[in-house]
């Protein structure tokens, strides 16, 4: 009898965190689905907040979005009424984006999801098991610092 179908790419430590990848997305999407927001807004939402005022471009650089697609996920959660584009003050001819008190409070809602979705994701680790994986994850991604 042969190996099971794909049993050599399956094996592999890169397809294996694809699919962990997926799964973990999934869950993330789907959580932040209940609070109507996309995966990419609640990235901006966050970077926002970390970074404040920020410059457009800053912002942009910052979560590794393409300025196109920065400038439409922006135009949604400004006409939500959850960010704001004022002048920067730090340079006039620039946008600076900030969170309003409703992004603020939408964000606190969706991180909170997130976390959730990440346990569930995990739920099958023990708790030192959660803490060396993510440990890891870290470590190879380049991250760890």
């Amino acid at each position: 009898m042969s190996e099971a179908p794909l049993a050599a790419i399956r094996s592999l430590p890169s397809w294996l965190l694809g699919r962990a990848a997926a799964r973990g997305r999934s869950l993330v999407a789907g959580a932040l689905a209940v609070e109507g927001v996309k995966m990419w807004s609640h990235v901006v939402l966050s970077a926002v907040r970390d970074l404040a005022p920020v410059a457009q471009a800053d912002l942009g650089r910052s979560v590794g979005l393409d300025p196109k697609d920065l400038v439409g996920v922006l135009n949604e959660l400004q006409s939500a009424g959850l960010v704001v584009r004022e002048p920067d003050p730090n340079d006039r001819r620039k946008n600076a984006v900030s969170l309003t008190t409703d992004g603020e409070r939408l964000l606190e809602r969706c991180e909170r999801a997130a976390r959730e979705a990440n346990d569930a994701l995990l739920a099958p680790l023990t708790a030192a098991e959660r803490e060396l994986f993510t440990a890891l994850l870290a470590k190879i991604s380049g991250t760890d610092r």
